[in-house]
């Protein structure tokens, strides 16, 4: 049986409901009148590309999804999608290489949508030795890998209030992207045991968590970096997370490993 793909007035009506935006909002923001908005949205109009992608600017739409909008409008996508190890993404990935290595001996990673590990330093792979090997065989997602029984959950101190933010943080992400395996993602990690006081909480710019790690007890302060002005899919994905330490001891333990 085939499927039709759905029509741009779907989309477009799906992603202003997605952000909570009246008709009325949206054409406020994108300068055109209500009843043309109407119109595309009803497929009783068709949109220019230059529309499209200023629909989808005002929208917040991801840039894989803006090309998902040019296709059901019957144009050609405006941004490569081209996977992070494709030949020509080697100057991105030496981008990024060149941060993670720079920010050591403290530890950095890279992310993608999905939270699967892209690449680390060598400091991270010092901190998660020990976790089950099932949760490190590739790809690694780094949210399962925290937050399971078998990674580093038991070594992690205020692991409620850790597991918390983190799941505040997918939740967000999976509502304003709309992407259904970070919402089965956020299922599978709610499942997870945590100590009380897990609720999950308004995100915060950087938060300060505790790591045991043989005998040193090791408390960083965690900040994200993303690459904002990206115009590759896989670029404006990827998401850096770097992790600062907040004491001497933690200093002098990283410089021991």
């Amino acid at each position: 049986m085939s499927t039709r793909a759905a029509p741009i007035g779907d989309h477009l009506r799906a992603w202003r409901q997605r952000r909570r935006m009246s008709q009325m909002d949206l054409a406020l923001e994108a300068e055109i009148s209500t009843r043309h908005l109407s119109c595309l949205e009803t497929g009783r109009a068709m949109p220019s590309r230059g529309m499209v992608l200023r629909l989808a600017e005002q929208l917040e739409v991801p840039l894989r999804e803006r090309n998902l909008w040019l296709a059901a409008a019957g144009y050609a996508p405006a941004y490569p999608e081209r996977p992070i190890g494709d030949p020509a993404m080697a100057p991105a990935r030496a981008a990024v290489e060149a941060v993670l290595a720079a920010h050591a001996p403290n530890p950095a990673l890279a992310v993608d949508r999905h939270w699967n590990l892209v690449s680390a330093n060598a400091t991270v792979a010092a901190l998660i030795r020990g976790a089950d090997a099932a949760l490190l065989a590739p790809p690694v997602n780094v949210l399962r890998l925290v937050l399971h029984p078998g990674g580093l959950a038991p070594r992690v101190g205020d692991l409620g209030t850790l597991k918390g933010h983190l799941l505040s943080r997918l939740a967000r992400q999976a509502t304003v992207s709309g992407d259904a395996a970070l919402a089965e993602l956020l299922r599978e990690l709610r499942a997870y045991p945590a100590p009380p006081g897990g609720a999950e909480e308004p995100e915060a710019l950087a938060l300060p968590f505790r790591l045991r790690v043989g005998e040193d007890e090791m408390s960083f302060l965690t900040t994200t970096m993303v690459f904002g002005t990206a115009h590759e899919v896989a670029l404006s994905e990827l998401t850096v997370e770097t992790f600062f330490p907040l004491d001497d001891a933690t200093r002098e333990a990283l410089r021991r490993l």
